[in-house]
């Protein structure tokens, strides 16, 4: 039995080590190539078979990038948002998770039943529109910001977790004196890091990568522009002076194509979410999966 036992152990680790390393390869490679392609020539890049390393190097997809108008203003403009807009929902959203998440609020079921629905039901896009003109929020900085600071899904992500932490804790501050703010900031939210982290990095994520809401409320307004939205209009002009030039016009304009303005933009806008990943890494894993099964 310990041979056959000993035996089977090496059989499970074998491939238990081939799956993982296939699976990192898969996770990797993508991420490589579009590395490896956003250094190469556009008009080489076109031919394909490009792999981990570009083939004829250039710099040309960064300056193209990079030098593109207002990408300054709109790269500031998406860090503010980012971090305004994460502090934010994240206070707003603890906030109500912690009183929807006590026993004793009376109407925790139907607040919580209502923003299910929200989740599912909304106004839709130009009513929305109109809504934001109507309250002056359009044309501003706050768009990004406050239609966004309540989100269903993160308060029912916060209130689950905090459900989970043993009541004997807050009756203990109770019995010392301690007020629900006390008992939030003090008790509540230091426990509450692992979520918070959690809920933190879909909220930056989102903020980082949202560009819809920029041609759609700020469009005419260059200074509230974002990072996305300004590489979304390169990328259209790019892929525009391309087919330009294949139709016989100027084959200069196609020594950057769409695929490597593309590649080079990806990797511009997923490099700060990489750099902060790994500061948030361990916090996220505990978040998703602490409180997850019920005793």
């Amino acid at each position: 039995m310990k041979i056959k036992s000993s035996t089977m152990d090496k059989v499970f680790v074998t491939c238990n080590t081939i799956f993982l390393v296939l699976f990192v390869t898969i996770t990797v490679y993508p991420v490589l190539n579009t590395v490896a392609i956003s250094f190469n020539d556009g008009i080489d890049a076109v031919r394909g078979g490009i792999h981990l390393w570009p083939r004829i190097f250039t710099l040309s997809n960064y300056k193209t990038v990079l030098n593109q108008q207002n990408i300054i203003t709109g790269a500031i403009v998406s860090v503010a948002r980012t971090v305004l807009g994460t502090i934010f929902a994240l206070v707003t959203n603890a906030l109500l998770a912690y009183v929807i998440s006590r026993k004793r609020f009376l109407f925790r079921s139907q607040l919580s039943l209502f923003w299910v629905i929200t989740m599912y039901v909304n106004g839709g896009m130009i009513p929305t529109l109109v809504l934001y003109r109507n309250l002056n929020l359009t044309n501003t900085f706050w768009v990004y910001v406050i239609p966004g600071m309540i989100s269903a899904f993160n308060v029912l992500v916060l209130r689950t977790y905090m459900e989970g932490l043993p009541s004997a804790l807050e009756e203990s501050a109770m019995i010392d004196g301690a007020n629900d703010f006390t008992i939030f900031t003090r008790i509540i939210s230091p426990l509450c890091k692992p979520v918070y982290a959690t809920v933190a990095l879909f909220v930056a994520v989102g903020h980082w990568n949202s560009w819809f809401d920029a041609m759609l409320y700020n469009r005419m307004n260059a200074q509230y522009t974002t990072l996305q939205y300004e590489l979304m209009k390169l990328l259209s002009s790019v892929m525009q002076q391309s087919g330009s030039a294949t139709t016989g016009g100027n084959t200069a304009a196609a020594a950057v194509t769409p695929v490597t303005v593309r590649a080079a933009a990806t990797v511009v806008t997923m490099l700060p979410i990489i750099l902060l990943y790994p500061f948030l890494q361990r916090y996220f894993v505990s978040g998703m999966t602490i409180g997850s099964v019920k005793e």
